[in-house]
Formats: structure tokens, sequence, C-alpha cells
């Protein structure tokens, strides 16, 4: 009933030939709908669950994406295949709240594109770090006052380490003394939650654009060329630290193993992957980096890491409440391969200084 209810509202489109679900994320409802004009257009309807002000994400969104339109314009390029482009309503609106509350918004689907959910070369990854870097570099001048926080203190990793802690003494399912040498190595580098904070405060980096989830599948790849396109999944838009886009991209794309690898001799940093990736970035980014965000973009991987690992346990010893699992100590798994990637990033940080070096 809904979804019948939006569709008319994007009437003017054209004649609706046919819709299906699309896709494989675990978010938002989203479908695929195929007019009679040969237009292809990607509907979806944003969780509430976990976005609790979606008026202000698509704010975001349509303040972000109509900033980097008239950037690709003006330097002759095709916005629409280089950024994401809202479709309005009937009545002109970027996106549609229907009689249940729920916000819907439109974009016109991009065509002979692929995406991919694991790196397979270090050529791809090189793709994708320039295709965040330039993401980042398009964005260096837009005044990021206007945007908003989405998710409060989403990487804020001195209040996740708080929550953690938190967690660590509420120990509802008695999980804690079980996990007591997992839960000391986090708090052994305790030090790494407050590094980028204390930098801000030092105003020695400042906030700007950021993504906030740089995986591989949020961008799209030229189906013929194999070269990065457009970078998409903007729904964590906000202020943030630009050092955490990078960081986040090499903990996720650059492990030699999988986020919840079981055998931890599987699991390492990919020093040759961290060089395409940076190679990428830092080429992309050009100058919009000060000197300060670029001597800390290593570090920013241990951390987005670090981060991440103290999440996972934590939702293990909350009784795996957040992340979905799929057998038994999933999550522990997830925190141990976070562990064993901090350490092989720890013992790698002098290769990764170097290399960041010799792309500035």
């Amino acid at each position: 009933m809904a979804l019948a209810e939006v569709l008319k509202q994007y009437s003017s489109i054209g004649n609706l030939k046919g819709d299906c679900e699309y896709g494989n994320g675990h978010i938002n409802d989203t479908y695929l709908l195929e007019y009679d004009n040969n237009r292809e257009v990607i509907l979806q309807r944003i969780n509430r669950s976990i976005f609790k002000e979606p008026e202000k994400l698509m704010e975001n969104i349509y303040l972000v994406t109509s900033f980097l339109k008239d950037k690709i314009i003006k330097r002759g390029g095709d916005y629409t295949r280089e950024t994401l482009n809202l479709i309005d309503t009937n009545d002109g609106n970027y996106f549609y709240k229907d009689s249940d509350g729920d916000i819907w918004r439109a974009y016109d689907f991009i065509k002979d594109t692929v995406c991919y959910e694991k790196v397979e070369s270090a050529n791809e990854f090189y793709e994708s770090g320039f295709a965040f870097g330039n993401f980042q570099n398009m964005l260096s001048d837009f005044p990021v006052e206007k945007l908003s926080e989405v998710i409060k203190d989403f990487h804020n990793t001195q209040k996740r380490y708080e929550t953690f802690i938190n967690g660590v003494c509420e120990d509802p399912l008695g999980r804690a003394c079980d996990v007591q040498k997992e839960i000391e190595f986090f708090k052994e580098r305790e030090e790494y939650t407050r590094i980028f904070n204390e930098a801000i405060e030092n105003k020695e980096i400042s906030l700007r654009v950021t993504h906030n989830d740089t995986k591989l599948n949020n961008i799209l790849f030229d189906k013929y060329t194999k070269k990065a396109l457009c970078v998409i999944d903007l729904d964590t838009i906000m202020p943030g630290v630009a050092d955490f886009d990078f960081g986040d991209a090499i903990r996720f794309g650059a492990n030699k193993g999988l986020e919840d690898e079981r055998d931890l001799s599987k699991v390492g940093l990919d020093i040759e992957l961290f060089n395409a990736f940076s190679e990428g970035f830092l080429k992309a980014c050009g100058k919009s980096l000060n000197k300060r965000e670029i001597e800390l973009l290593p570090m920013a991987a241990v951390v987005m890491t670090y981060e991440c690992g103290i999440r996972f346990l934590g939702d293990y010893i909350a009784g795996d409440k957040y992340f979905k699992i799929s057998r038994e100590n999933h999550n522990l798994d997830r925190a141990r391969t976070q562990m064993k990637l901090i350490s092989d990033m720890e013992s790698n940080m002098d290769k990764m200084k170097k290399i960041v070096e010799k792309y500035i």
C-alpha cells in the first residue's frame, strides 16, 4: 500500500512498466523502477529505526549532491554519472513523506555500472582510493556547518570506548569473564581513543564533509573501463574527520582475511593494498588535506579498526543486540579479527608512514 502511494508522487517521471526489489542492502528498502521512456529509477524508503531524523539526512544529501553537481559541470564532467541525482516528486520536493510517516527518495539509476563486494586487485583498490579522495577533494570547500549530525557521535572513539567499558561493567549475560584477554587488549590501547579528539581540540585538524562508510561496495565502477565512477550510499554524510574515511576503507579493504575469519593466521594488513589505496586517495585529494591530517592517515586505520573491535566485543558481551550474527560467538570472532589486524598495523606502522609520505 505504501509503495503504491509513493509511486503516485513520482508519476511525472513517465509511465511505469515495472518495479522490483533491488540490491542486497540491509538498512533501507530499495526498489528498481522501469519506465516506458527507457528511464530507470532507484526508489528507497529510509529506515527510521536507524536514522531517527530522516528529513535532516535528506537535507544533507540534497545539499551535498547539488554542490557536487555544480563542481562536476564546471570541470566539464558528466554529473548524470559522477554523482547521485535526486528526482523531485510531482510537487517539486526532493523526498516524499508517506501517510505512515516514512521518508522516501528517488535517484536516477546510473546504467552500465558495477559494484564490487570484495577487493580483488590492487588496481581496483587504487580506483577506490581515488574515488574517495576525489569525493573529499571536491567537497573540501563545502560549508560543513550546514550539515546535520545524522548519527550522534558516530565516530567519536572516546564515546565508543566509554560505552564499551560500561557494557563490560554491566555484563548482563556474564560473558565478560570469558573474554578478559580481549577486554585487556583494548584497555591497554585506550590512548588510541583520544588522538583525533585532541587533534580537533588543538585545532590541528578540522571537521570536514565525510562519507563515514567508505567500503568498496559504496562505489560504482564503469562496466567497460573498470574506472571508479561515482560514490554512493550517502546516508551517513555529515561533519567528521577526513582521516576516518581513509582509515575505515583500509580496515575493510586491506585486510588479508574476512572480517569474521576464525583462522587468525589468515588475518593481517595487506601492505600492497594499503599502498594502492594510499596512492589513489592522496593523488585525488591534492592539497585539500593539511600536513597533520596526512601525518595521521596511518593512525586513522588503527583507530577505525580499534573502534570497530570494541563495538564487536561490546555487542558480544551485551548479547548480540546490534550486529547480526549467523553463528555462535560471531561477534567475538569479529572482535578477534580486528585485534589481529590492529597488531599487524602496529607492526607495520613505519612502512605505512613511509608509503603515505611517498605520495605527498
